[in-house]
């Protein structure tokens, strides 16, 4: 499903060369459920920016569903986002001044989803979150952990082929955690591929591969 091949990204800092990502060469087959662990600053957030051409790298060739995304002009990456793809943010990314409800409808504007359609994609997310009695809220009026059911509810809107998700459960409980993964086995196995950044050893048990990044590059043991 995607290749990334011999992937730089740097930043200039003093005259010198940072490497976010160093050399960093990954393939993700269709249906896969993958975790990505390593410490703080190892590049796992940058690698699914990367992933969800939120981010360019400097060096290095990216291929999704066998279209070289590095040669793509802006426009089309963003229209290959906003179709294939489902990014769970760690620090929520909902946007302020819309309500719960148009939060999570957002992802089906950019599809130009019909309005029925919508109304109806959109209750039945709110019901399967359990969610609906938060739908007129703004996100400054909801707990840390209901951002992020928000946020992954969003996500998941567009039924996208690929879930991206950066800590996903950081900000829930133990037990809102397991729900989430148990969705993310359970959408999986529906044929939905995942790639989840995560430092939970639990978390990561539910993938069906697990690749450790340090400084930038995937350590092999």
């Amino acid at each position: 499903m995607l290749k990334l091949e011999h992937i730089y990204k740097w930043v200039n800092s003093g005259g010198r060369r940072i490497f976010l990502l160093n050399d960093l060469s990954l393939h993700v087959e269709k249906g896969e459920f993958l975790s990505v662990m390593g410490p703080s600053g190892s590049g796992k957030s940058t690698l699914l920016n990367i992933i969800a051409m939120l981010d360019d790298f400097n060096e290095g060739e990216y291929y999704f569903d066998e279209e070289a995304i590095h040669e793509l002009k802006p426009k089309k990456r963003t229209a290959i986002f906003n179709e294939n793809i489902g990014f769970i943010f760690q620090a929520y990314h909902l946007l302020d001044d819309l309500t719960v409800y148009e939060n999570i409808e957002t992802p089906l504007l950019y599809k130009k989803v019909k309005s029925s359609e919508r109304k109806a994609l959109v209750a039945d997310i709110l019901d399967r979150f359990n969610i609906v009695g938060k739908k007129d809220l703004f996100p400054h009026q909801l707990s840390g952990g209901q951002q992020q059911l928000v946020g992954i509810a969003r996500a998941l809107i567009i039924k996208p082929k690929l879930i991206l998700a950066d800590e996903p459960t950081g900000n829930l409980n133990s037990k809102q955690s397991e729900e989430i993964m148990q969705l993310f086995k359970e959408l999986n196995e529906e044929g939905v591929t995942i790639i989840q950044a995560t430092h939970s050893e639990s978390n990561a048990a539910y993938g069906s591969r697990t690749i450790h990044l340090l400084d930038g590059s995937v350590k092999h043991y």
